[in-house]
């Protein structure tokens, strides 16, 4: 499928999503929520991507959403629902579902001008795709009320002090960066990826007890796989695995 909205591309099992909307500061509208929520569940259905990474043409991430994309469109959701590993390249501003965008990713990256902020409470609104819930979890209850609040953005530097980046680089090394960590990320084994995401997401919701019963489920499901067994042999063989996804 070709998008307007948005600009996709795969190689070397690693996809590249952007939000292509820079005239408008990647607003999200209607069109773009659409898009996104497509190319989720084309990314879920091709076992050869392992890695995605999402980030926005232009100087900006996205400023928010337009008034017309309305609450019923959630693309953050969509893009949580992603199986595999997803790393933002937050390129510029990240602001309202911007932000929300940003939270639903695995890992961010961000440019050192980057800035960060859910505003929504200004305009009489709170967050609807996600921030209420992702941020907190991300950042803590009292940070993660202090900008919910008060409505106030901070800094790139701001962001990572607080844990809401994990990383941020000069704009210019931003894009390789990434490229590096991806590609770090796609030579593991694509089953024990996915299984691990799953293991950590799910479990935050879930007791101890719970959440290390899932953990061991997932473990001995892994041993069944053929990417298991061809690590196994690749180490006895010391050369590099060569994961299918089976």
């Amino acid at each position: 499928m070709s998008y307007t909205d948005i600009l996709f591309s795969s190689e070397a099992h690693i996809a590249r999503v952007a939000l292509n909307r820079p005239g408008a500061g990647n607003a999200i509208n209607e069109r773009m929520a659409g898009e996104l929520a497509d190319v989720c569940l084309q990314i879920n259905g091709d076992n050869g991507i392992y890695v995605v990474i999402i980030t926005a043409s232009g100087g900006i991430f996205c400023k928010g959403g337009d008034s017309e994309a309305g609450p019923a469109r959630q693309p953050a959701s969509a893009i949580a629902a992603i199986e595999c590993p997803v790393i933002a390249a937050v390129n510029g501003d990240a602001l309202g579902q911007g932000l929300e965008i940003a939270l639903s990713c695995d890992i961010r990256i961000a440019s050192e001008k980057a800035r960060f902020g859910l505003p929504q409470v200004a305009g009489g609104l709170i967050p609807a795709d996600g921030g209420t819930q992702r941020l907190p979890r991300i950042v803590g209850r009292g940070k993660a009320l202090e900008m919910l609040l008060t409505a106030e953005t901070v800094n790139a530097a701001n962001a990572l002090e607080m844990g809401l980046v994990s990383k941020i680089v000069p704009p210019p090394d931003l894009a390789v960066e990434v490229q590096k960590l991806a590609e770090t990320i796609a030579a593991k084994g694509t089953l024990a990826l996915r299984y691990l995401k799953e293991a950590v997401n799910k479990g935050m919701d879930m007791t101890m007890e719970q959440g290390l019963r899932l953990e061991a489920d997932l473990y001995f499901l892994l041993h069944t796989t053929a990417d298991r067994t061809e690590g196994v042999n690749a180490f006895r063989e010391k050369r590099s695995p060569e994961f299918k996804g089976e």
